[in-house]
């Protein structure tokens, strides 16, 4: 049995982990692979705030930037006050660079705006939301999603400018800005400061158009028809077509004016005047301001009225009245104060002033030769008036020189209010006449006269009775009869009637001896005692010697 040896197991090893197991290990293996892939590529969240969800679907609106799609919504909800929705947008990893503190996002669909219809693409494949990239370094990864698309690009050349006004609404977001009727530029932004209490309308100039900015550059509102009327006539102004529908803003340096310096700031500050006739009457910075203190009535007179001279616009109205009458002053002043200008650019081409003392001392000493200030109808439809200045040389200087600290420029009673003063003094004058005295001794004249017109019908009356009688109707044969004998009788004193010779004999004699009788008359004018003494010279007579 030695010879037998025990017998030895073969150990061999059996495969533990079947190839079976390669298939999910491959799957894991994959899996993971995709997973750093999706993280690896996966760019960041970015949370948008709108003001209304229409047209955003979760998981199909995209988000793009030139067409190519860098994002998708993930999630909308209201807000905790429902004001406005958020909305969460997964960002591509290439997208992550694009996320600036000026980056911009807005809702892409049918529009019909300034710049005509837009978004018809999406009316197939529905809204989506367009990234304009910005450009400053810091990153941002909240924003708000504007309601109308950008004017220009965050890295566009040109010039921003804010305006102020002190009404909101009168500009718009794409608004044009004109330089003689040429669109320069757009209305960028609208917003309404609460500190200044002033609107702020923010522009944006293209290049090369922002070299048309200078220090004394003025904007106007430019509502595409102008209509005035006034004194000068009827006025009709029309802007482009697009300006003609929204409005805008226009632009240019006043007429007369400096250019200034070129404006290279960026958000430099004008400010907007209502239209070009308020930019060019408010153009005027040296000026002298006075006060007018008028009788009358200042109905029709307003702010910015014209002041004239023989026509020629020298000043503007300022302040219609200056101020209410205070509490020891009551209504008892009788005068309303009017707080005016005069500029002096307006009428520098008349007056050649050199400044605004000289003007004043010279304005001092027309005073007191009679310049006066009166108030005029500038429309008779309107009632409008205005300030028309002329020579009164009989008119007195006022008492007070200086009003609440202006210098007063005298005033002279306008037309209407001296035709008010003459029928004021006639209805005085015409009330102090003895009117029921008058009408007393008029109703007696009335009385007197209606006896008198009753006697006359009673005389007529009885006169008709008298021509009715027979012997009244045989009155105008005899009269013709005597007629006839006195026509008989003046015919015996005609030319050839011996009556009529007889006396014209008589006249013949008589013309005779008042011709014999001229010398003697003659002599007796010329020396009346010729019928007492001789005519003839008798010579002194001699005295005798008397006797011894």
């Amino acid at each position: 049995m030695s010879d037998n040896k025990p017998a030895k197991a073969e150990v061999q090893n059996i495969k533990q982990i079947s190839t079976i197991w390669l298939v999910p290990i491959v799957a894991v293996a994959i899996g993971i692979w995709m997973l750093v892939q999706y993280v690896g590529s996966k760019g960041p969240e970015v949370t948008l705030k709108l003001k209304t969800a229409e047209g955003i679907e979760v998981g199909k609106t995209e988000i793009k930037s030139l067409n190519v799609k860098v994002g998708v919504i993930t999630s909308v909800k209201l807000s905790d006050d429902y004001s406005y929705i958020i909305a969460k947008a997964a960002m591509n990893k290439d997208a992550e660079r694009m996320l600036k503190e000026d980056t911009r996002f807005w809702v892409v669909k049918p529009r019909i705006g300034k710049e005509g219809v837009s978004g018809l693409e999406t009316l197939l494949s529905g809204s989506y939301i367009e990234l304009q990239p910005g450009v400053k370094p810091k990153e941002q990864l909240r924003f708000t999603v504007l309601e109308t698309p950008p004017v220009a690009p965050a890295d566009a050349k040109g010039l921003r400018l804010v305006l102020t006004h002190r009404e909101a609404g009168k500009l718009g977001v794409g608004d044009p800005v004109l330089y003689e009727g040429f669109t320069v530029g757009r209305v960028e932004k609208v917003s309404f400061d609460t500190t200044t209490k002033k609107a702020n309308y923010q522009l944006f100039i293209f290049q090369p158009y922002d070299s048309l900015i200078r220090d004394h550059t003025r904007f106007w509102l430019t509502s595409g028809v102008d209509m005035q009327m006034s004194a000068e006539g009827f006025n009709l102004q029309i802007g482009s077509i697009e300006s003609l529908i929204t409005g805008g803003v226009s632009f240019r340096v006043p007429k007369g004016s400096e250019e200034g310096e070129l404006v290279t700031t960026q958000m430099s500050q004008f400010k907007l005047y209502h239209n070009l006739k308020q930019m060019r009457e408010r153009n005027f910075e040296q000026y002298l301001e006075f006060v007018m203190m008028f009788d009358e009535s200042i109905r029709g007179l307003k702010a910015e009225a014209p002041v004239e001279y023989r026509g020629i616009r020298i000043g503007t109205v300022k302040k219609v009245p200056l101020r209410m009458p205070t509490k020891n002053e009551g209504f008892a002043t009788k005068q309303i104060p009017v707080l005016v200008r005069i500029e002096l650019e307006r009428i520098h081409d008349h007056m050649n002033y050199e400044s605004l003392d000289e003007m004043k001392l010279r304005l001092a000493r027309e005073f007191k030769q009679g310049l006066r200030a009166t108030l005029k109808t500038d429309n008779l439809l309107t009632g409008a008036l205005f300030i028309d200045i002329e020579f009164y040389p009989k008119a007195e200087m006022p008492e007070i020189v200086k009003y609440d600290g202006y210098v007063l420029f005298p005033t002279h009673a306008g037309g209407l209010a001296e035709i008010q003063k003459q029928v004021s003094g006639f209805l005085n004058k015409f009330n102090d006449l003895p009117v029921e005295d008058t009408l007393t001794a008029l109703t007696k004249s009335l009385n007197a006269s209606q006896k008198t017109l009753m006697a006359a019908e009673k005389v007529a009356n009885d006169l008709n009775a008298l021509l009715a009688q027979n012997d009244t109707q045989a009155i105008p044969g005899e009269i013709r009869e005597s007629l006839q004998q006195i026509q008989s009788t003046l015919n015996g004193f005609g030319p050839d009637a011996a009556p009529y010779r007889n006396f014209e004999e008589a006249l013949s004699r008589f013309e005779q001896v008042m011709s014999e009788l001229q010398p003697v008359a003659r002599q007796l004018n010329e020396k009346p005692n010729s019928l007492i003494f001789s005519g003839e010279n008798a010579e002194d007579p001699i005295p005798a010697g008397g006797h011894q």
